[in-house]
């Protein structure tokens, strides 16, 4: 499974009414997944977990390509 589904079972398991099929590099966090800064904490707790990193510090994403650029480069 690539980071992108990866990333998209995450979603679902913070914000389980987001339809994730249409989520992709493009998907904008605020406005296209309603992703408020609770939602942004609880995100970055589970990424972490799926994918056995910690955050360095807090990052300004915009976008989901942005969040998966980021995992990439922390778990390669």
């Amino acid at each position: 499974m690539d980071t992108l589904e990866r990333l998209k079972k995450v979603f679902k398991g913070v914000k389980p009414n987001v339809n994730t099929d249409n989520i992709s590099d493009q998907t904008l966090l605020m406005q296209d997944l309603g992703v408020d800064s609770l939602s942004m904490i609880l995100l970055a707790l589970a990424i972490e977990k799926e994918f056995d990193f910690r955050f360095d510090t807090v990052e300004p994403f915009k976008t989901v390509g942005e969040v998966v650029a980021y995992i990439e480069s922390k778990t390669k």
